[in-house]
């Protein structure tokens, strides 16, 4: 009898995890999307982008550095090597400088619910990247292989749709065909078309850079598994570096980059960017512990929905339907690859398990 109650009780407490990650993962996703909604909005009252990565970055550093030190102080070295600076050093330059400025550049040339769709591209391109540095099993007579490779050109198929079948114009119009398209590009300007084009090859290019992080982040976890401290260090470097490459590049150091930016605005890049996000990355991180990295990349397009409803309510800006596709066929591809990831595993749960590249591999979709 004590017995059953027990069981009963131990799956009451279950089922109020599981409702607990999955509502958890889904506020999450809902936040982040306002976030670059934010973004956008500070982008378009003139904030300079470095000056956002480099406030950002602080905050995101000052606010996760005690989940750092209450989570994960016993894990950290007694003496840090070269080598560990050295990857440190490249996944701040990376991860922070490189990736965020061409994130936000994308941002403020195209809009934020095309930027928050093309991350989704991401588990593709880290399955290719990872490949190349054999840190991903590749074997073309493997169905899962051959089922990654065409999830990856699904993928890259729904980014080219997206990017090529929108335009400048288009976004404030919910009714738009190719051949629209192409008519109001020309009537409102070659260098608006190319200006869109280039802001989607900064998105490109960011999650390109994002991917090869990843891989040298999963190496990095392999042999120090501290991620919210790997996170809090490199964010707190990727802003120094950031702060003297602006000094160095335009001569400013705590300017904005604009007069419409207050200090009720910089208060909330420090709040949203530093705090919300830095909540919602520990959390995120607390449920790749429980349930894997898999299951946490399943709700990632849950947050480019949410940000293209909010991009239409606050912001007027409508995705065509070939962009829909777009996003569609992303999505479409973005499964294929999870589906094929997680059969993958499962099929060689006891052999990964035995052997030494079982972390890295598993830290390769996080």
């Amino acid at each position: 009898m004590l017995r059953r109650q027990g069981e009963e009780g131990q799956g009451r407490i279950n089922l109020l995890e599981e409702v607990l990650i999955v509502g958890g993962l889904l506020l999450v996703q809902c936040v982040l999307s306002g976030y670059v909604v934010f973004t956008d909005h500070l982008l378009a009252l003139g904030a300079d982008p470095l000056a956002v990565i480099v406030v950002g970055g602080a905050a995101y550093a000052a606010f996760g550095l005690p989940f750092a030190v209450a989570l994960e102080r016993k894990r950290w070295p007694s003496k840090v090597s070269g080598t560990l600076v050295a990857q440190y050093l490249l996944i701040a330059l990376g991860g922070t400088t490189a990736f965020q400025e061409l994130m936000l550049l994308g941002i403020k040339k195209t809009t934020p619910a095309i930027a928050s769709a093309m991350p989704n591209l991401s588990p593709g391109l880290i399955f290719m990247a990872a490949a190349c540095f054999r840190l991903e099993r590749f074997d073309k007579a493997c169905k899962y292989t051959q089922a990654k490779i065409a999830g990856t050109v699904v993928c890259l198929a729904g980014a080219v749709a997206m990017s090529f079948l929108q335009s400048p114009s288009s976004s404030s119009s919910s009714s738009s065909s190719p051949t629209a398209v192409v008519e109001a590009a020309g009537s409102a300007g070659g260098d608006d078309y190319y200006d869109w084009i280039l802001g989607c090859c900064c998105l490109v290019a960011g999650v390109t850079v994002f991917a090869l992080v990843t891989v040298l982040q999963a190496a990095t976890l392999a042999s120090l598994p501290a991620p919210l401290t790997m996170c809090c260090v490199t964010s707190a470097m990727g802003a120094a570096l950031t702060a003297v490459l602006r000094l160095v590049l335009e001569g400013r150091f705590l300017d904005m980059g604009s007069p419409n930016i207050d200090a009720t605005l910089v208060a909330g890049i420090v709040i949203l960017g530093g705090g919300v996000v830095g909540a919602c990355t520990a959390f995120q991180v607390w449920c790749l512990g429980r349930k894997g990295p898999l299951f946490v990349s399943v709700f990632g397009p849950v947050q480019t929905v949410c940000t293209a409803i909010l991009s239409a309510a606050l912001l007027r800006q409508v995705l065509s339907l070939g962009s829909l596709a777009g996003i569609v066929l992303m999505f479409s591809g973005l499964y294929i690859v999870l589906w094929a990831k997680s059969n993958e595993i499962s099929a060689d749960e006891d052999q990964l398990q035995g052997g030494g590249d079982h972390d890295t591999q598993k830290a390769l979709l996080a």
